[in-house]
C-alpha cells in the first residue's frame, strides 16, 4: 500500500510513472488470460488482486501529487 511519508512532487511523478508502466503490463496479462479462457481460469483472482491493489495504489499517488501541485 501507501507509505504514509510524504513524497516530493518529482517523487510522486517517478512513482507513478512506474507504477504506470506495472499498470500496463498486469491489463496485459489479465487480456491475455481472458483470451485463453477457460485455460488457467485459477489465476485469474490472484492476477486481479495483483491490478486492483497497483491501480488502487496508483489513485492514492495521483491525488497526493494533484494536491501537492495545488498547495505549491
Amino acid at each position: 500500500m501507501v507509505q504514509t511519508t510524504e513524497l516530493t512532487i518529482e517523487d510522486l511523478k517517478a512513482k507513478i510513472k512506474r507504477l504506470n508502466s506495472k499498470g500496463g503490463q498486469l491489463k496485459m496479462e489479465l487480456h491475455d488470460l481472458a483470451e485463453g479462457l477457460p485455460t488457467d481460469f485459477d489465476k485469474i483472482m490472484e492476477v486481479a488482486g495483483r491490478t486492483y491493489e497497483l491501480f488502487s495504489e496508483l489513485d492514492e499517488l495521483k491525488k497526493q501529487l494533484k494536491a501537492q501541485e495545488q498547495a505549491k
